[in-house]
């Protein structure tokens, strides 16, 4: 359970419980079932650029938000905020862009929007530091939760992926 592993050992065994006894994702359906009608990547720039102008409206712009494939979300990379300089003459332009990985194109609509709050609070703090969560609350007041429940998810991912893999 390593989404988890930062957890008391007691939120550990309750979810190992709710696993062993195959309830997880039920618990996970019952709690978020609301989807979203984000799917392509123009939809998602146009989500992103709304939650953007609502909360951070003097953030510097957004040149490009797509869902990518190939982030792998079991290394940790759930989306990225990058900024990529480029010389255009006498001036040195930043790109920025914010990639979300493709596993949320399916998942709830909760867990997308935990995923672009985080990515967004970086355009003002770029590290994990208390400004950084103070921000991501004020935009999202259930962040913690929601990122909690994210975890969940990935663990459900997870270990469905290792009963296929494993032919049970």
């Amino acid at each position: 359970m390593k989404y988890l592993a930062g957890y008391p050992e007691a939120t550990q065994a309750r979810v190992r419980a709710l696993i062993a006894q195959d309830r997880l994702g039920t618990y996970l359906r019952d709690k978020y079932r609301e989807p979203h009608e984000v799917r392509t990547d123009k939809a998602l720039y146009d989500y992103v650029q709304a939650l953007k102008e609502r909360h951070l409206r003097k953030a510097e712009p957004l040149n490009k938000v797509v869902y990518d494939g190939k982030l792998q979300v079991m290394k940790h990379a759930l989306g990225t905020h990058t900024a990529v300089s480029r010389v255009q003459g006498s001036r040195l332009k930043a790109s920025r862009e914010i990639r979300i990985a493709g596993v949320f194109r399916d998942a709830p609509g909760d867990f997308l929007k935990m995923i672009v709050v985080h990515e967004l609070a970086h355009l003002k703090e770029r590290e994990h530091n208390k400004a950084f969560y103070q921000l991501c609350t004020h935009i999202e007041a259930d962040y913690h939760q929601l990122e909690f429940d994210l975890r969940l998810y990935l663990t459900h991912l997870e270990c469905k992926a290792w009963m296929v893999g494993s032919g049970s």
